[in-house]
């Protein structure tokens, strides 16, 4: 590892500004501390904030506010979330081992790097680690690799669990730097990779992320379906999230987002779109997936990915509508 020097915010003034110096931060560290074992991260400076006042979940007008460094095992287990927001109780319990959940705070899952083999291998190429080296994914293992949304400079996905169900619940992330405060919707926070992989997610220089927004409480039957080479504590090769009200037999609300698929958390409206007002059938849930794999391509190893998608949100429809 390389050598770096090590500071701890005793605020978020404090920590805003050794951000903008180009400090990283740290708080449970169960994804930097192994990329800088790798040496794909080499920042020269850690800055811990784990002493900022930033671990409560909080009511939030009708919804609540979950502090950053609310650890993932305390987010999972609090009361009103198992209550009202079961769909992201489920997803952090099926992200990860308890040790792991103990650590990893709700700012930092949402920052988790990819964990493409080729990304971590510091042997091969990678446009995400390297720019202009090539993606060696593209043409080499891809099995867990992106179906959509990928470019020709990178097909690799985001690896969480957490941000695919406040994706559904269509969630604000809440952010801090030393110019001020914005707030971006979950579903935008992480970019597609385009011509630019290196950049994960739309955070700048400088900014921390402070908290998440839940609304208030969507009606209907939450689920969150991992689909995973095993039971134990795998990354998903396809996750939804999804929230589904009935009303008179006809589906009244529909909220849905993906994981495992793409280089962010995916979120079509044109699928939650189609399936309001609607009968749930089977004939129903093929044309959603019809719709959310319209561009979908496989390079290989990963082409399964494309019907296990189709088979697992008919599955996840059928469960939640009792079509």
């Amino acid at each position: 590892m390389k050598p770096f020097d090590y500071g701890r915010a005793a605020d978020l003034a404090e920590a805003n500004a050794a951000a903008q110096d180009g400090a990283f931060p740290i708080a449970g560290g169960t994804n930097l501390i192994d990329l800088m074992k790798l040496e794909v991260e080499t920042p020269d400076r850690l800055i811990d904030v784990n002493r900022l006042p930033l671990a409560q979940i909080e009511p939030d007008g009708d919804g609540i506010r979950i502090g950053a460094l609310v650890s993932n095992s305390d987010c999972a287990a609090h009361p009103r979330v198992r209550r009202d927001y079961a769909v992201l109780s489920q997803a952090i319990l099926a992200g990860a081992s308890g040790q792991l959940r103990n650590k990893a705070t709700t700012g930092g899952n949402l920052c988790q790097r990819t964990r493409c083999y080729y990304f971590t291998d510091r042997t091969q190429p990678c446009n995400k680690r390297e720019p202009g080296t090539g993606c060696g994914a593209m043409n080499g293992f891809n099995r867990i690799h992106a179906i959509l949304g990928a470019s020709d400079a990178c097909i690799a996905t985001y690896p969480g669990d957490m941000a695919v169900a406040m994706a559904a619940l269509d969630a604000t992330v809440l952010i801090e730097s030393t110019r001020g405060e914005r707030d971006v919707p979950v579903r935008d926070f992480h970019r597609l990779p385009g011509a630019m992989p290196e950049k994960d997610n739309v955070l700048e220089k400088g900014e921390l992320i402070v908290g998440v927004r839940l609304r208030q409480a969507p009606p209907g039957r939450h689920a969150y379906r991992k689909v995973r080479d095993r039971s134990s504590y795998a990354f998903a090769l396809v996750s939804i999230a999804a929230v589904i009200a009935m009303e008179d037999g006809k589906i009244a609300n529909a909220q849905l987002a993906f994981g495992g698929i793409a280089h962010k958390p995916w979120h079509d409206s044109r699928v939650e779109q189609m399936l309001v007002g609607e009968t749930p059938s089977a004939a129903l849930f093929d044309k959603a997936a019809d719709l959310l794999l319209e561009g979908a391509q496989g390079y290989g190893s990963n082409d399964f990915k494309i019907p296990l998608a189709r088979r697992t949100l008919h599955a996840v429809l059928a469960e939640l509508t009792g079509a």
